[in-house]
């Protein structure tokens, strides 16, 4: 990572002040923590995993910084800590009795529970980084599931960060294709926000696409190399996922780093699939065979003659907000899917179109489809292509590989347009009444999830 781009985006990030990375500098986190946080005391705050990897460098550069520390609060190691709310409670009212600042050691889950407690007890707090596996260590916001409902909390970003590259390369190599994982959706991501832009739902903001998509295809060339932990393909990878969460915190959002395919992921979170494993199945494994699912998606509906729609019968045949309701929920009927129900409603009634804005809406797309067509193709990659860099650094690229069957994945891509207001791919083949067309060509006998090059 280069230090005028890590210092570009801390200029613009709200909350983040300071991010160390390299090889080796866990021990400059006492230094970090003293300068952010002048003649505060401090708590590290890690799970029992963690806290064997580096609780002990991180506890001595804190006292050798001359922080007074209280006792460490450290989680089980297992079973794995998970991102549940009833964790950041434990942790929030652990801290209510005390004025430290938490100092957290760890990836995803940990960093998300100290994030959200610190920030409802409007404390600050910083991180050191255990693993490249998720882009949330500089992200604005905490992905918590509540209620069985997981959605982004607000919450600040931390406010320093060390990132120590020979200690991420010690995790586990899951965790290093966790973070590929997460960190590939970017590209179709990057595709929904395009189309977002075009039709004026949410203008794409330029400075903050950049620090995503600038590092981003780099980041990504070397999945081989990440299966064998070789530290300059790890640094590339980190680099991208920590530019990934400052452009979250500089637009307030994830719509920059998050699209269609990270709402497959979601959708089986909030069904609960695989949380009950140990480990737990990581949201970044979810996520990249959520982009393979959406990539393939991309190819059959840029090829769909969209111009040629019938917009007085679209407009005719659309469902009433009510209708749009009753559908939503009989997609979600399976006891699994209960915690869904009410919250998908909420998030597509958000989006919902009144007849007349959609006529606008069909016009603007076929007005628009061919700059569509030209802008996404230029920012996708074929489907095959993601899942060959998914499987070359040992990530998942197929629904077999996650115990999840061809018809509940059929289904996945009806019900993830559902759970957020967000608008993509999903949403704009929804309108102009294609997304049935091409989701069933995905899965038909010469549909890219029929062939055996898929598996």
């Amino acid at each position: 990572m280069t230090e005028d781009l890590i210092a570009t985006a801390l200029s613009t990030a709200t909350d983040t002040k300071a991010i160390v990375h390299g090889r080796g500098v866990v021990d400059r986190t006492g230094d970090v923590f003293a300068e952010q946080f002048p003649g505060r005391r401090g708590i590290v705050v890690a799970d029992g995993n963690t806290w064997d990897l580096a609780g002990e460098a991180v506890t001595a550069s804190l006292r050798a910084a001359g922080i007074d520390l209280d006792e460490p609060y450290v989680f089980p190691g297992v079973p794995t800590l998970y991102a549940g709310y009833e964790n950041v409670e434990l942790i929030r009212e652990h801290l209510r009795g005390t004025d430290a600042v938490a100092c957290s050691i760890g990836a995803g889950t940990l960093n998300d529970i100290v994030k959200l407690a610190s920030g409802e007890l409007e404390r600050p707090y910083m991180n050191v980084c255990t693993a490249a596996s998720m882009d949330g260590y500089a992200a604005f916001g905490s992905s918590i599931t509540k209620d069985g409902f997981k959605i982004t909390r607000n919450c600040p970003a931390p406010t320093a960060l060390v990132a120590d590259l020979d200690l991420m390369a010690t995790a586990p190599q899951r965790l290093t294709a966790t973070g590929f994982g997460d960190l590939v959706e970017k590209v179709p991501a990057g595709a929904d926000w395009i189309v977002s832009d075009i039709l004026g739902v949410e203008p794409v903001d330029e400075y903050v696409w950049g620090l995503v998509q600038g590092p981003l295809r780099e980041s990504l060339s070397r999945p081989a190399d990440l299966a064998t932990s070789d530290p300059d393909a790890l640094a590339g990878l980190a680099e991208g996922l920590l530019m990934s969460g400052l452009a979250m915190q500089a637009h307030q959002s994830s719509r920059p780093a998050s699209g269609a395919g990270h709402q497959f992921s979601h959708t089986w979170e909030m069904e609960g699939h695989g949380l009950d494993w140990e480990p737990p199945l990581s949201h970044g494994f979810k996520v990249g065979l959520g982009t393979v699912a959406i990539c393939a998606l991309f190819e059959v509906a840029l090829t769909k003659d969209v111009p040629g729609i019938n917009i007085d019968a679209l407009v005719t045949a659309w469902p009433s907000r009510e209708e749009m309701e009753a559908r939503v929920r009989a997609m979600h009927t399976a006891e699994r899917a209960a915690p869904l129900v009410e919250p998908a409603v909420e998030q597509t009634l958000k989006k919902y179109l009144e007849p007349e804005e959609l006529r606008a809406r069909l016009e603007l797309v076929v007005e628009q489809w061919p700059t569509i067509v030209s802008r996404c193709r230029e920012q996708l990659v074929p489907a095959a292509e993601a899942r060959e860099m998914l499987r070359a650094v040992g990530a998942v690229y197929h629904p077999e590989q996650i115990d999840i069957d061809m018809e509940r994945f059929r289904l996945t891509y009806y019900r993830a347009q559902t759970i957020r207001s967000r608008y993509t791919i999903l949403d704009l083949l929804l309108e102009v009444g294609l997304l049935e067309e091409c989701v069933e060509e995905l899965f038909g006998p010469d549909g890219y999830w029929a062939r055996d090059d898929a598996r």
